[in-house]
């Protein structure tokens, strides 16, 4: 049984592992500034070879393919074995820009999108509320419409990458009569109008990714608004449905375990090879497994956005849960076989990988929470998923 991809695909692998060979020496240092130079210039690369933006259109500033699930595989695998720089991510590329396609009108497609996946603008999400996360309806900031402007009043927090963003998309009441999730609308505005304030917050990996963000006064040119008044829900969980699959895509998973395979063929444990160790070698291969199953999981999900008869729905809910505690774990092995150097951290001399490893396991703990907890992608899974019976609610009791 010949199980290959045949020899169109075999000659497209020997291009992108050409291209992968002949750049591996030129991508950007890790923690590259955003908008730095050397970032942005990998970035119009890739995505002017197609290895980024390969199915956006040109006319929006994409490479303009056709969706190609095997080439996206291919791509995958090889920047994967290299650990090659895969471009940018973020939330204006991996969640607004999908859905921009989706519903944004014509003029939004060609004034957001190609600055947005060449870098040129960042993004942030402006969700989730100090009385509004897990139920993320339940949002009060408010914006009243005063002549051809929205005037925006409330607060926002765990804001990802709120102070380096140009602009933010953003959830606002419109319509405070209305029932929770029919009165809400989704908003465009840059991140230095007046009258929005900025706080950050330290999480556990020492640096300030998420901010607290509040908004007194804000005004906002009526136009600047993504789909219907009032219908903001139905734009807010098409930008759900991407953010959870974008949270730890598996081709990710796949690039940081063969980081880990390289470890373990470096470190010793009493003059052995890690990755001879029989116990090692197992929690690897159960991991290698899980990473295979996350991949082939993938290829559904891509399938089923070429045939739209597909059903892929109970695909795309576990990509969240599974993805984030699965790079946890494997950031943790990595851990393990550094032994006592595993626990350095900071300006520690002895860091290895750039304290990436201590990061990123620290991060996806984190993950693990954010964007919706295990528990909530839990509930979400069984309950729309597969069809099970919903989490019963404890009734309060009278006069408490």
């Amino acid at each position: 049984m010949d199980l290959s991809f045949g020899p169109e695909y075999s000659a497209f692998r020997d291009t992108v592992r050409a291209f992968v060979t002949a750049h591996k020496d030129k991508q950007p240092t890790p923690g590259s500034a955003v908008k730095s130079s050397e970032l942005l210039d990998w970035q119009t690369l890739l995505i002017e070879q197609g290895y980024h933006s390969r199915t956006i259109p040109t006319e929006y500033g994409g490479y303009g393919a056709e969706p190609d699930i095997i080439e996206s595989r291919i791509i995958a695998e090889e920047f994967a074995r290299e650990q090659m720089n895969t471009g940018l991510a973020g939330q204006g590329i991996s969640m607004l820009t999908p859905m921009l396609l989706e519903m944004g009108t014509e003029q939004q497609k060609q004034k957001f999108i190609k600055p947005s996946i060449r870098g040129e603008i960042a993004w942030c999400q402006g969700y989730s509320e100090p009385g509004a996360g897990s139920d993320l309806a339940s949002l009060t900031t408010k914006a009243e419409l005063d002549g051809d402007e929205w005037v925006i009043n409330g607060q926002k927090i765990w804001t990802s990458s709120a102070h380096i963003a140009d602009w933010i998309f953003c959830l606002v009441r419109t319509e405070p009569e209305a029932p929770k999730h029919q009165g809400i609308s989704f908003l465009l505005f840059e991140m230095n109008t007046p009258g929005i304030e900025i706080r950050p917050l330290v999480d556990m990996t020492g640096n300030a990714n998420f901010n607290e963000v509040f908004f007194t006064d804000v005004r906002v040119p009526k136009h600047q608004i993504v789909g219907q008044r009032g219908q903001g829900w139905k734009v807010a969980n098409a930008i759900l449905g991407h953010e959870r699959g974008s949270l730890a895509p598996p081709d990710a998973a796949n690039s940081r375990l063969n980081g880990v395979i390289k470890l373990m063929q470096q470190e010793t444990i009493n003059g052995q090879c890690v990755i001879d160790n029989p116990i090692f070698r197992d929690r690897l291969m159960k991991l290698q497994g899980r990473v295979m199953a996350m991949q082939y999981n993938d290829m559904r999900l891509l399938s089923s956005r070429i045939n739209k008869t597909q059903d892929a729905k109970l695909a795309g809910m576990v990509v969240k849960l599974i993805g984030t505690e699965l790079r946890h774990e494997i950031e943790g092995l990595a851990i393990d076989v550094m032994g006592e150097i595993g626990l350095s951290y900071g300006d520690n001399p002895y860091l290895k990988g750039s304290g990436s490893w201590q990061y990123q396991y620290m991060y996806y703990l984190g993950l693990i929470i954010g964007g919706g907890t295990s528990q909530i992608q839990k509930n979400i899974i069984s309950e729309r998923g597969l069809d099970m019976p919903k989490e019963p609610k404890i009734q309060a009791k009278q006069g408490a």
